[in-house]
C-alpha cells in the first residue's frame, strides 16, 4: 500500500513539474530583450520632407479675393468624406485628385501637372504661379486624403490606419497599433516601403536609439508597412502549445494507468 502511494505521488509530482516547465518557459522574457531605448543621451531628430507619390489622393483647395472665380478650381470641395480624416481602418477617401502612375494629376484649366516626387511646398508654389493668370492672389492648400500605414504581426491591434496630419513617426505608428506585445521581437522590426516602383526594406532595433537618428525610418511615408515578428520564446511556445493537449492527455493516461496498476 505504501509503495502504491509513493508511485502515485511520484507520478503526480512529474505531471506538475512538466506543467510548470511549459508555463515557465513561455513566461521567460528578459528585460534586455523587451525594454525600449536602452541608450541614454540626446539624439538629433532627422528632418522630414513629405513628397507626393503615385496613388496618392489629394485634396486641393484654391481660394482668392473673388470666391466665385475660384469655385471652378474646387470641383471636389464638397465630395471629401469626413471619415477620411480619422484614424480608421479601411476607410476609403471620396473625391480628390488621384496621382497617376506617372506622377501626374489633371487640374482644372491647367491640365496635366507633374507632381510625383515633389514636396508640398514646391507643388503649392507651382500651382499658385499657374493660377495667377486666372485669379488674383490665389492661395492653394494641399492635403493627402489617403495617407495610410499598416502595422502587422505581434502587436495588440494590427491593421491599417489613415493618418489625418500626414506626419507620423515609427514609434507613433506602433502606438496606434496598441504597442508591441511582451512576446514581440524588439530588435529586428521590419519596415517595408515602395519607392519609385521598387520595394525597400529596413530593419529597426527598438532596444537602442538608432530609430531616432535614421531619416529613412523615423518618419513614415505613405503606404509603409511595419511587421513585428514574435521572439524565439513565443515561436517555441506556439510549437509547444500545439502539442500541449496531446502531452497532457498522454500524461493523464499514464497516471491513471499507474494508479490502476498499483491498486
Amino acid at each position: 500500500m505504501l509503495l502504491r502511494s509513493k508511485t502515485y505521488r511520484k507520478s503526480t509530482f512529474l505531471f506538475i513539474a512538466i506543467m510548470l516547465f511549459f508555463f515557465g518557459f513561455q513566461a521567460c522574457v528578459s528585460r534586455k530583450s523587451s525594454a525600449y531605448f536602452q541608450v541614454d543621451g540626446d539624439a538629433n531628430l532627422p528632418k522630414h520632407t513629405l513628397v507626393f507619390k503615385p496613388d496618392d489622393i489629394l485634396s486641393i483647395h484654391v481660394s482668392s479675393k473673388d470666391p466665385e472665380l475660384a469655385a471652378p478650381f474646387n470641383p471636389y470641395l464638397n465630395l471629401v468624406s469626413p471619415q477620411a480624416v480619422n484614424y480608421a481602418n479601411g476607410v476609403a477617401s471620396v473625391g480628390g485628385y488621384l496621382v497617376d502612375a506617372s506622377g501626374n494629376i489633371n487640374f482644372p484649366e491647367i491640365g496635366s501637372v507633374h507632381i510625383g516626387g515633389m514636396s508640398r511646398e514646391n507643388v503649392t508654389k507651382m500651382l499658385q504661379d499657374s493660377l495667377k493668370r486666372y485669379l488674383q492672389e490665389p492661395t492653394v492648400n494641399i492635403r493627402i486624403q489617403n495617407f495610410r500605414i499598416t502595422v502587422l504581426g505581434d502587436v495588440r491591434s494590427p491593421g491599417s490606419f489613415i493618418i489625418p496630419n500626414e506626419k507620423l513617426t515609427f514609434t507613433e505608428a506602433l502606438g496606434l497599433a496598441g504597442d508591441l506585445n511582451i512576446t514581440a521581437k524588439r530588435d529586428n522590426i521590419l519596415l517595408v516601403r515602395a519607392e519609385n516602383g521598387k520595394k525597400k526594406t529596413y530593419r529597426i532595433n527598438l532596444t537602442n536609439d538608432e530609430v531616432f537618428k535614421s531619416a529613412d525610418c523615423y518618419f513614415l511615408q505613405q503606404n509603409d508597412i511595419i511587421y513585428v515578428e514574435p521572439n524565439r520564446a513565443q515561436r517555441n511556445a506556439s510549437a509547444i502549445n500545439s502539442r500541449l493537449g496531446v502531452v497532457v492527455s498522454i500524461l493523464t493516461l499514464l497516471i491513471t494507468t499507474l494508479t490502476l496498476i498499483t491498486k
